[in-house]
């Protein structure tokens, strides 16, 4: 059964490549789409300042990390946590570049290296929902997943959330997502693509006695009319 984690970062700031660090790590696991229980959590001190913005958004202060552990104090774990499993991530190319500079400050290799694969929600949600806000907060609108204890940012949280919002995205028993649209009082249908692969249906042969009516209908219909097109056909052809 594929094993997948719902991921999420919070950050001091948003360049990594400018030195900005990450401060908080959650991860939810599914496996068979559903939720294990297994998840892991993480606060860490990145050892500089959090820009005034970022703080706006998840709320964590400079002074609430220092006890913290680092990022280095907490790698193997993680890794070990991450290791051949399929990450889902909302805006996946934030996330993996921040991983990628720490284990990068620490001499290891790529997040790709540990792991089976990526799943992007932000670029999913694009493909089902085009030209429609895709945010988090707007997904779990759209999609009925219960936000209301979001106040601010926190990457254990939005993990878990983002793990309904993915359930929802890609659940393929149902055909149709009805959305709220733009305009008040329009409703928008969206046809979700369904994955018939797994699906495997089942060859039925019908019987002598159900090719004999079948054929003694045919037959009564091409009396009454004349001469159909499809039994001239097969007489053409030598099928009858």
């Amino acid at each position: 059964m594929t094993r997948q984690i719902v991921l999420d970062t919070e950050t001091t700031g948003l360049s990594a490549e400018n030195g900005d660090r990450i401060i908080e790590i959650g991860c939810v696991e599914l496996v068979g789409r559903k939720l294990t229980g297994h998840n892991k959590h993480f606060y860490l001190n990145p050892e500089r300042a959090i820009h005034e913005d970022a703080m706006k958004v998840h709320g964590i202060s400079n002074e609430f990390l220092l006890d913290k552990p680092k990022f280095a104090q907490v790698a193997d774990e993680l890794m070990e946590y991450l290791r051949d499993g399929e990450l889902i991530i909302h805006n996946a190319a934030f996330d993996i570049g921040f991983l990628n500079k720490e284990l990068a400050l620490l001499g290891r290799g790529a997040l790709l290296s540990y792991i089976a694969g990526v799943i992007d929600t932000l670029a999913l949600a694009k493909e089902v929902f085009p030209g429609k806000r895709n945010s988090l907060d707007a997904l779990c609108d759209r999609l009925g997943v219960d936000n209301s204890g979001r106040t601010l940012h926190g990457a254990l949280l939005d993990a878990e959330l983002l793990a309904d919002v993915y359930i929802n995205l890609t659940r393929g028993q149902d055909a149709l997502l009805i959305e709220e649209a733009e305009t008040p009082g329009e409703t928008v249908v969206v046809h979700e693509r369904v994955d018939l692969s797994r699906i495997v249906l089942p060859v039925l042969a019908p019987s002598d006695q159900e090719l004999a009516a079948h054929d003694a209908v045919l037959v009564q219909l091409d009396k009454s009319s004349g001469g159909t097109v499809w039994r001239k056909a097969a007489r053409a052809y030598g099928i009858i």
